[in-house]
């Protein structure tokens, strides 16, 4: 098929006119329009039609005119926007938010680039409101990075860090634990551009839930409350407290058991059991004695539960030189910081990572996240720092007022 003509609206005026001016000069019609069509570039037929539309114009024929026509002509041009603006807004309201918010403006780039093909760049941009010149310079930057603003560049390497650390603390950080992390890396960021980041990403903490009761109160005397619901310590190995929590398995329930050292919250003795007997936390308490060396006063505080108030764990405390303590009220307050711990461990683990088959995995992880929590977990009460680093720079102060009283 040929390439079809345009002609220019002063040489369609002017043949027509030559036609109606020298008709006479002719045999026929048909013989001016031959004769004048070739010598003026035009096809016979093309010229035909013209005199034709100019007949009809003027009024001298039936038919539609050439307003009537350019009329219908834009009438089906807008209904064909129409049609597809529609279609446009149709796969687009998927992405719109509940009272027309707009979305995100990546949402909207990734959308062009999926029906650009079926619709073009601009009538998209037309009926999404976004300009195409943000669309265009969206890709080129896409395609070279270097093209990014200042800010946008910066908040990419920041997200990378943000990411990493918050991976490295088993996903469990929120903003606030983040940026402190990124703090003492000496990576310099602002708290707001860390929860800005993260809630771009979708990154948030774990949020701690309800705790389910598992004492069983004693009804033996107990030995007075030493603690009275101040759970603060001068020194490590001042103040320990124990409870333990349960799990559901597929099995059946796992019971774990902490002893928490109150000066630094490190987690000198824990231990999962199939059972709730005095046995597991008992074997909790032998391993907190093997891994710290008790040479002072120690308070050991636990709840009413008939585990921590057995003959066999009282007598074990005694031989160890240790205070045994039980809260006098009987509520969860009585032994808030064990409670706590408790919560961060259903949490950052339990609840996050389960279910949980059997025993032995959740010993796994229990291990795991102990040895995160300890050395490396940090904590607002102590500064931001992990458990670790505060009981060593307590010993590191102890060591330096030694040397200046001249007793190193």
């Amino acid at each position: 098929m040929g390439k079809r003509i345009r002609y220019a609206q002063e040489v369609k005026e002017r043949a027509v006119r030559m036609v109606f001016d020298h008709e006479k000069d002719y045999e026929s019609r048909w013989a001016a329009i031959m004769s004048i069509a070739s010598k003026t570039g035009c096809t016979p037929e093309s010229l035909r039609k013209w005199v034709k539309q100019s007949e009809i114009d003027q009024g001298l024929k039936d038919g539609l005119s050439s307003d009537d026509r350019a009329r219908i002509k834009e009438l089906e041009r807008e209904n064909r926007e129409l049609r597809e603006a529609n279609e446009i807004l149709r796969k687009a309201s998927a992405l719109f938010r509940p009272g027309g918010a707009r979305p995100p403006k990546e949402i909207m780039i990734s959308f062009i680039d999926e029906n650009r093909e079926d619709h073009g760049v601009e009538p998209l941009c037309r009926n999404i409101q976004i300009a195409p010149s943000t669309y265009y310079e969206m890709k080129s930057r896409q395609s070279d990075p270097d093209r990014e603003p200042p800010r946008v560049q910066r908040d990419n390497i920041l997200k990378y860090e943000i990411r990493r650390v918050w991976f490295e603390n088993r996903c469990v950080y929120g903003a606030k634990k983040v940026w402190q992390a990124m703090n003492k890396e000496k990576i310099p960021v602002a708290r707001c551009t860390v929860e800005r980041l993260m809630r771009s990403m979708g990154l948030r903490g774990v949020i701690r839930g309800k705790k389910v009761r598992t004492t069983i109160p004693a009804k033996d005397n107990r030995p007075d409350d030493l603690v009275n619901r101040d759970f603060t310590a001068s020194r490590p190995n001042g103040l320990w407290v124990a409870d333990f929590t349960y799990v559901s398995t597929w099995r059946s329930f796992v019971y774990v058991s902490f002893i928490i050292d109150v000066f630094s919250r490190m987690i000198v003795g824990w231990r999962a059991s199939m059972s709730m007997k005095t046995d597991f936390t008992l074997d909790a308490l032998n391993q907190a004695l093997w891994a710290r060396k008790v040479t002072e006063r120690l308070i050991h505080h636990s709840d009413r539960g008939s585990q921590y108030l057995a003959i066999s764990y009282t007598e074990r405390l005694i031989e160890a030189g240790i205070d045994p303590s039980v809260g006098s009220r009987g509520d969860s307050y009585d032994n808030a910081m064990a409670e706590t711990i408790n919560s961060l461990y259903k949490a950052e683990v339990i609840h996050k990572d389960g279910p949980w088959r059997s025993i032995e995995q959740v010993e796994l992880a229990t291990l795991d996240w102990v040895d995160w929590f300890n050395n490396r977990r940090i904590m607002e009460p102590l500064g931001y720092l992990s458990p670790k680093e505060f009981e060593m720079m307590y010993y590191e102060q102890e060591e330096s007022l030694a040397v200046s009283a001249g007793l190193k």
